[in-house]
């Protein structure tokens, strides 16, 4: 049961580690830069 338990435990420390460390600004960069790119065919 311990044994069970301390697998859980790990598993779950390990996807929180994975799913924190990824990268999520691209779709934020995708904006960004189109947002500069009218700016420059405005201008």
């Amino acid at each position: 049961m311990k044994k069970l338990s301390y697998l859980f435990l790990v598993l779950f420390s390990l996807s929180t580690v994975l799913t924190s460390c990824r990268e999520e600004s691209k779709a934020e960069d995708a904006v960004e830069d189109m947002a500069d790119d009218i700016e420059d065919a405005v201008d």
